[in-house]
């Protein structure tokens, strides 16, 4: 997979965004940025679409820039002159699709179909646009036409909100999703850029869905960890269960057989999806020890983060 499309899997939501001018592109960047959702797809459907994509490539480089609603193969061009690092389109025009790709951009064109999906399929493409998701029936219509196409991810579009934004993410399927309700064309005309990147912090915070999962606490021995979880179930009725490293009092208290990491033991973390939550920890400077990380069915379920907190090392676990 292109790395352009591997990081906006790694982010996992797409503004899909209509601009009336151009001017107010660097303050969009900037609230997008500062909501911690550094991607924007600004769409075709107003002139200002291709200067608002020179502006904020150049004014806000952090950001990774796409064009959405790419009709034509000069629509195309001119967003790649401009900085733009992804095309969209809301249908499957195979004179558009094979232009990009002639030209190495690459590409998540519309679909709603098999026969769709198996177009983009002949030509080697990884990730498609679901639109409109939800008049086309949404997360089980999808599911249904995800089914026979093993190798294809999805970037639903239309009808996402908050409301349903973390069951699209949950699919594994679902690569990303492009949403309008981030960046709406009158709150940027409005000037209201400070509820851009709440809502857009809101919309990561959504997809990631960081809770408690329990606390580990590192004892010398065995004996002394079966003493921890027997004085918590005697205090508070938690079951008790042994595992080869630790006991668990419940599900909220670990107690280690012998010292691992962190000077006291570890905070885990749940999310709903780690790969986006490493990701999200390398925007904000934090690493994870690779030698730590479990994986089930080639997938990364649990990892240490690469630093400690009040003496607890902190650890991420899938949902």
């Amino acid at each position: 997979m292109h790395e352009v499309l591997s990081r906006l899997g790694e982010i996992g939501i797409v503004p899909v965004v209509k601009i009336e001018k151009a001017s107010d592109a660097a303050a969009l960047g900037r609230a997008l940025v500062a909501g911690d959702l550094p991607v924007a797809e600004i769409t075709f459907r107003t002139v200002a679409a291709e200067e608002a994509i020179r502006i904020l490539t150049r004014e806000v480089p952090e950001i990774l820039v796409g064009a959405g609603t790419v009709l034509t193969t000069d629509q195309a061009d001119r967003a790649v002159a401009a900085g733009a690092r992804f095309i969209v389109a809301p249908g499957f025009n195979p004179k558009v699709v094979d232009h990009c790709i002639a030209r190495g951009v690459p590409m998540a064109p519309g679909i709603s179909s098999p026969s769709e999906v198996e177009m983009g399929l002949e030509r080697g493409l990884s990730v498609l646009k679901f639109f409109p998701a939800g008049a086309s029936g949404g997360l089980e219509y999808l599911k249904a036409i995800a089914g026979p196409f093993a190798g294809v991810q999805f970037m639903p579009t239309g009808g996402i909100e908050p409301g349903n934004l973390r069951e699209y993410l949950s699919y594994d399927r679902v690569h990303a999703v492009g949403g309008t309700w981030i960046a709406k064309e009158s709150m940027i005309a409005a000037g209201k850029f400070d509820e851009i990147t709440r809502l857009a912090r809101e919309a990561v915070q959504i997809s990631l869905g960081f809770e408690l999962a329990h606390l580990g606490i590192n004892e010398s021995t065995a004996d002394a960890a079966l003493a921890g979880a027997e004085t918590m179930a005697r205090l508070f009725s938690f079951p008790v269960k042994v595992g080869n490293s630790s006991t668990f009092a419940g599900t909220g208290f670990e107690f280690m057989k012998s010292p691992y990491l962190g000077s006291h033991g570890h905070i885990a973390i749940a999310t709903n999806n780690i790969t986006r939550a490493v990701a999200w920890m390398a925007r904000k400077g934090v690493g994870v020890k690779k030698e730590t990380a479990k994986e089930k069915d080639g997938k990364m379920i649990a990892v240490y983060l690469d630093l400690e907190v009040a003496g607890f090392a902190l650890h991420l676990l899938q949902k």
